[in-house]
């Protein structure tokens, strides 16, 4: 019996290897959302002194206000396209108040970061990250930190959801 269950803890640790690990919340892709973040801090897309857009309704699983920005950035060697949304809320929160003075009001940074090819190639090889504000990681309630190939073949969620955007490159304010 012991054998067997050895036997199938390493089919599973070999299969995780081939499937690329953890599909999210992983050391590695905690790793490069560590990275991802330092990077968009120094382009200047978060952070104390991040540019902002204009800031516009928005709707769950985001926020009633939203701001989106994007860049092509490098990171670790892989130059991608990255897209950042800020999500705001709070009671009252509104586009006005958010414009003038959004920082009270930033509850999330998501981001979608395009990866080199293979990464995730049915899901278009984007990196999916929710940040704090302060540039730690959201974590979904069993405790996983959102980043990577976030609830990939799951019902709900950022793979879920941008599968659906119109033009199948999982982006919706195109």
């Amino acid at each position: 019996m012991r054998q067997i269950i050895i036997a199938l803890s390493l089919a599973s640790a070999s299969m995780l290897s081939v499937a690329g690990g953890m599909p999210f919340g992983g050391e590695d892709s905690v790793e490069d959302a560590k990275d991802l973040w330092k990077v968009l801090v120094t382009e200047g897309l978060v952070g104390e002194n991040a540019v902002h857009s204009k800031p516009y309704k928005g709707m769950p699983p985001h926020g009633m206000v939203l701001d989106t920005i994007q860049k092509t950035v490098s990171v670790n060697g892989h130059t991608g396209r990255v897209i950042i949304k800020r999500n705001y809320g709070g009671e009252g929160v509104d586009v006005a108040k958010v414009a003038k003075d959004p920082k009270p009001w930033l509850k999330a940074v998501t981001v979608m970061f395009k990866r080199e090819y293979g990464y995730d190639p049915e899901n278009q090889n984007w990196f999916w990250a929710k940040f704090k504000p302060n540039g730690s990681l959201h974590s979904n309630p069993k405790k996983m930190l959102l980043a990577g190939r976030v609830a990939k073949g799951m019902p709900k969620g950022c793979i879920a959801c941008h599968k659906a955007a119109p033009g199948g490159d999982y982006l919706f304010n195109e």
